[in-house]
């Protein structure tokens, strides 16, 4: 399975932002999707996580109201939508996918497999 990012880019604080995550030789459906992003001297940080199956979609509160995840499975792409941005967003995005429990939904090496990442730059 590989999974192919895109979207990122430099926007001004307030703007917006979408985030793409192609996956193949797999199907998207089957998986819980992951967004994380790692800023320069941070932890990685989970940003969204969305189940599989239909399932619950959740945020981390530092972007909950924000972000919005999504899914298509037809296409086999997820998605991140970013409003907003804050320069605290400033960051290298990853998807990953996996099939974690909900307990352990956040901890990144639950996730099998990941894309390369891309970076976002909110600044003026």
């Amino acid at each position: 399975v590989q999974l192919q990012a895109s979207g990122g880019g430099l926007v001004q604080p307030g703007g917006s932002l979408r985030l793409s995550c192609a996956v193949s030789g797999g199907s998207l459906n089957s998986y819980t999707v992951a967004w994380f992003r790692q800023a320069p001297g941070k932890e990685r940080e989970g940003v969204s996580i969305s189940r599989k199956s239909g399932g619950m979609t959740y945020y981390s509160d530092s972007v909950k109201g924000r972000f919005t995840a999504s899914r298509d499975n037809a296409k086999n792409t997820a998605y991140l939508q970013m409003n907003s941005l804050k320069t605290d967003d400033t960051a290298v995005y990853y998807c990953a996918v996996g099939s974690p429990i909900l307990s352990a939904q956040w901890n990144s090496q639950m996730y099998y497999y990941w894309g390369q990442g891309t970076q976002v730059t909110v600044s003026s």
